[in-house]
Order: structure tokens, then sequence, then C-alpha cells
């Protein structure tokens, strides 16, 4: 889990972000955003949302910003480092890293499985390697195992009977009255769906797009590979079960 205040910002530093994307402003890689005040806070975190910057609300690196802070360059702040372009490239890797274990973490604890174990190794070396070693990586090799890996778990937990929408189009779509109890919607496309009251199982949303989709009401404590972003994009309320160990948005909060 991010923990902001061991990090020297990295996301509002290194990353690039659009207006169109949910952004107040475009700015480049490598400059800090205006927000930034000289302690490396946000100057507007407490009403990202009001105030046009729900892009920033969304993001979550997954606990990379302070492991590469604090770890990867040992404390050393992008103020101080005289190649941000690297460190960029570093802290994408090391956020793709730390998102494979948290969902093999999930996997170890809902339908362990050796391969699933032996990759963890892998990537927590790789997690704690210099930024040349995590550049150099084949990193997109460790991704393409890891998604087999998951996929495995999802059959073995879910079930061979349950409904197959994987990659589907489903934007837009009134989904109340579909079964979609442990389905698969790997990938699927559920922005602005309609999926209120549903019970979704173990429904397994890996990479599902859930912008601006309407959970309320709905079933997922027991959903699979579901992360902090895609419920920051989606719409939910205080009767929206969610899996342990995810942070409740602050706006459904607000809105039950």
């Amino acid at each position: 889990m991010a923990d902001c205040s061991r990090c020297f910002a990295l996301c509002c530093v290194l990353l690039p972000y659009r207006r169109d994307a949910g952004f107040g402003a475009d700015k480049p890689g490598g400059v800090p955003c205006h927000h930034l005040a000289a302690d490396d806070r946000c100057g507007i975190h407490a009403d990202l949302r009001e105030r046009g910057w729900a892009g920033c609300a969304v993001f979550d690196c997954f606990g990379a910003g302070q492991h590469v802070s604090q770890v990867t360059y040992g404390g050393t702040s992008w103020r101080e480092h005289d190649d941000l372009g690297e460190m960029a490239a570093v802290l994408s890797v090391v956020r793709r890293v730390h998102e494979m274990l948290a969902h093999l973490g999930e996997v170890g604890r809902r339908s362990p499985d050796p391969a699933s174990a032996g990759l963890r190794d892998r990537l927590l070396a790789l997690r704690d390697a210099t930024p040349v070693e995590l550049l150099t990586a084949d990193i997109d090799e460790l991704n393409e195992q890891a998604g087999d890996l998951f996929a495995a778990a999802s059959a073995r937990i879910r079930g061979v009977a349950a409904p197959d929408l994987a990659r589907a189009d489903l934007a837009g779509q009134d989904l109340r009255r579909r079964d979609l109890r442990d389905a698969a919607l790997r990938g699927a496309l559920l922005i602005g769906a309609d999926l209120r009251g549903l019970d979704l199982g173990a429904a397994d949303l890996l990479g599902a797009d859930l912008r601006g989709a309407d959970l309320r009401g709905a079933s997922m404590a027991e959903a699979l590979f579901l992360t902090g972003p895609q419920l920051e994009a989606a719409r939910g309320d205080a009767t929206t079960t969610i899996p342990a160990g995810l942070r409740r948005p602050r706006v459904w909060v607000q809105a039950g």
C-alpha cells in the first residue's frame, strides 16, 4: 500500500499527465506539479476531485514510490538526482512489480500454488535490485508469466461453469438482470455500466475498466484482483461491499 509520507512525491514530478485524462492541467514528465509544496506534499490533496484533479485521486503506485525513494535510491530525492528520466523509468518498473506482487499475494491467500510462490521470490529480488538491473530486466516476460498464474488461480476459484465475459464490451449497459456471479470479467469494458445491487461473487476483475461504473449496493467482497484505482474510478456507496484490505473511496463515503 502506498505511503506518501515516505515518498518524495515521485508521481507528482516524474510522471506526465493530461487535462483530458482527469488532471487539471497538462504536464510533461520530469516537471513538478504546480501544486507541489516544498515539503513534497500536495497543496490541494483534500479536495482533488472538486478542483478537477480526479486523475490524482484514482492513481495508485502500489507502494512503488516509497520503495524507489527509500530503497532503490537510498533516500535520494528527485531534487538531488541528476537523471530524472532514469528515475521515472525505474518507478514505472517497480510499480509493475508491486502490482504483480499484490495480485500474487491474493493468489497465495485464496488458491496457493508452488509456481506463484516461485514467481513471488523472483519479483521480490527484482524489486530490491539496482536501477540498472531493474531497467534491463525482462518485465514483459514476468508480466506474461504472472498473467498465466492469475488466470489459472481464477479458474480454480471461480469454477468452469461461471460466465465468461473476458474483454467484453459492456460499456454503458444495464447489467442488473445479468448473472455475473463468479464471472470472468478480465479486461472487460465496464465504463458507465450499471451494476447496482449485483452479487459479483468471485468475479475476476483483473484489468477491467470500471470508470464511471455504478457499483452502488453491489457485493464485491470476494471479487478477484480488484484494485484501489478501479474502485476510485467507479461510483459506489456505503452499501457496496469490497474486499478486505482495500480502502473505500472517500467520495463513496461522502455519497453514502
